[in-house]
């Protein structure tokens, strides 16, 4: 019979789950929300509340994301995939060697800035090639859980399960998972579910159009001249040739040639190396040219191009700005403001020339690329407010890319031969990278993801106020009296089902955080090795390819390929059956047989 206590738990558990289906108030409130209520009732202690905060695995996740941010700072992936998928040719030959590629590097790294990486390169592979991007991102995101799932640093769910297992007080000497316990059914999942993806993600996607066009036309698209670099092998080629009708997003407006302009642009004309192209391009795309290495450099920055670090921002010319009615040259942006302007937007209003012979506008929105003394020097001034600071550029040593994936790769190693902790290899691998100035230590907050570190905490606090009020023990010994006459594999699929969808409608957290204690007692009810029981709740928790809300990967993929909830059904579904029967039958035979 359920206790007073039970019956809160019961109710402040389908308030999460309500809450989090219908996104009342977020996530981290709705957890923070449900510890407080079962605090207010007395059935947590507030030691018992904030204890999950010194819970070792937290960190682990947050130096994580922390490390992945800097490896994506360096570039250093952003050239590998370039020169990467630059070769494919084919729908089939891209996919293979995106979902390969992908699910190898989200085994090590976190995969939201992985899928968010290869966005752009999807989109305009697919423009290039007349693909629909809706044929591609469901299987990008896909590959991203895939790899996720075959190691214990692969996702945030398996490492937020190991710190549930750490924090048990249950069953006595079950306490961690190794870095590769995962490696069993996610590897050979990894093998099966690519396959699947690259010979069924084209029969069983939809054919969009292409959404993400429809997004880029409809932000704020810059006008932006470049030039072609010394050292570049460009001139004598063709625009077709050179790959500058589809470069990254942009689209190559005109050719301005000894004052002579080409426009439309045919993509038989051949490159000059005076010529200047003109660019057109939304804000994001227009700073990812500030650091190219497609042989171009925008024409503008001169040298900020050589600075150890600058900023592309976004500012508006004011009502009243002495800077209205004077060309870009006579703004003297570089000596007033230690800024070079990069590229000009006006309504919609299209602007030829060449850019420092414009004149400026009150309500021109203008990117500029600014050095250290631009905020000390724009402090005071009506001529311009600041819209936003799009994206943050320091000069990357060689040494850097490499001294950061070298180190992740040795912390994997000595956390996997058991010589040094993950824990402790990661905070030295971080603290040597703020001494040799890798990352600077006032940015290093802005990669941390406070409200995931709140809901790991709230999630133990949860977990042991369900163990604590019975509530476990009477959902457990009901699955195990409902699911063990038909054996022990109907148990393994029970629980895979039941994590499975939990994931699907209130994220895969959430999930974990309400079935790790109730599978803990089924382990104990049926004298069996808990590992097994709790390894296939953390499979079906990650694998969340049912809806877009599971996963945050999938949420990404939901709006720019356009896709409704069923197109992620139609292909999750299989592919969820498969996972399953995998798992179930390979834990099966390694722990229970």
């Amino acid at each position: 019979m359920l206790t007073y206590d039970g019956i809160i738990v019961i109710v402040v558990i389908l308030f999460i789950i309500i809450s989090l289906y219908t996104d009342l108030i977020g996530p981290a409130y709705t957890f923070i929300a449900g510890i407080i209520i079962l605090g207010l009732f007395g059935i947590l202690t507030p030691s018992e509340i904030l204890s999950g905060f010194a819970n070792e695995q937290i960190l682990i996740i947050l130096m994580l994301l922390m490390i992945g941010e800097m490896i994506r700072n360096t570039g250093v992936l952003e050239g590998f995939f370039d020169r990467f998928f630059n070769k494919a040719k084919t729908y089939r030959g891209f996919l293979s060697r995106m979902v390969v590629t992908v699910s190898i590097f989200s085994a090590f790294l976190n995969n939201t800035p992985l899928v968010a990486i290869l966005m752009p390169y999807v989109n305009t592979w697919s423009q290039r090639n007349k693909i629909s991007p809706s044929k591609l991102l469901i299987p990008l995101s896909f590959a991203a859980i895939l790899g996720g799932c075959a190691t214990l640093i692969g996702t945030s769910t398996n490492l937020i399960v190991n710190g549930l297992v750490q924090a048990q007080t249950v069953i006595p000497g079950f306490n961690t998972f190794s870095i590769f316990d995962f490696i069993w059914a996610g590897v050979p999942m990894i093998v099966l579910g690519s396959l699947f993806l690259i010979f069924f993600s084209f029969k069983l996607l939809p054919n969009k159009r292409d959404v993400m066009n429809d997004f880029v036309e409809n932000t704020r698209s810059y006008l932006v001249h470049t030039r072609i670099r010394t050292d570049s092998t460009l001139p004598g080629k063709s625009v077709q040739e050179a790959g500058l009708r589809n470069l990254k997003g942009l689209f190559l407006a005109e050719i301005i040639r000894n004052d002579n302009k080409i426009r439309p642009v045919n993509p038989k004309v051949l490159l000059r190396r005076e010529d200047v192209l003109v660019f057109a391009g939304e804000t994001n795309t227009v700073a990812e040219l500030v650091k190219t290495k497609s042989g171009l450099e925008l024409s503008e920055l001169g040298m900020f191009s050589r600075k150890e670090h600058i900023e592309a921002i976004e500012v508006v010319i004011s009502h009243n700005s002495n800077l209205a009615g004077n060309t870009v040259k006579e703004a003297m942006f570089r000596s007033k403001y230690d800024a070079a302007l990069v590229a000009l937007h006006r309504n919609g209003e299209r602007i030829t020339g060449k850019l420092g012979s414009v004149k400026l506008k009150a309500g021109d929105v203008l990117l500029l690329v600014a050095g250290n003394d631009f905020n000390k020097l724009s402090t005071n001034t009506q001529d311009f407010y600041l819209i936003s600071r799009v994206k943050d550029y320091r000069r990357v040593q060689s040494y850097e890319p490499l001294l950061l994936i070298g180190g992740l790769v040795l912390a994997i190693i000595l956390s996997a031969t058991n010589l040094v902790s993950l824990f402790l290899s990661l905070a030295i691998l971080i603290t040597i990278a703020l001494l040799l100035k890798l990352v600077n230590p006032k940015e290093l907050h802005k990669t941390i993801d406070f409200n995931l570190a709140i809901i790991i905490a709230m999630s133990l606090a949860l977990g042991h106020a369900m163990i604590k009020s019975g509530v476990a023990n009477h959902i457990g010994y009901f699955l195990v009296d409902v699911l063990m006459p038909f054996g022990t594999l109907a148990v393994l699929f029970g629980i895979y089902i039941i994590s499975a969808l939990l994931s699907a409608y209130v994220t895969n957290k959430a999930a974990v955080a309400i079935l790790f204690p109730i599978v803990l007692t089924i382990s104990l009810k049926m004298n069996v090795d808990p590992i097994p029981l709790v390894l296939i709740m953390t499979y079906a928790a990650a694998a969340s390819f049912l809806t877009p809300i599971g996963y945050q990967t999938n949420l990404m993929v939901y709006g720019p390929g356009g896709y409704k909830y069923k197109d992620f059904f139609k292909i999750g579904f299989p592919l969820t059956i498969l996972y399953m029967i995998v798992s179930v039958f390979i834990i099966y035979a390694l722990y229970l047989w």
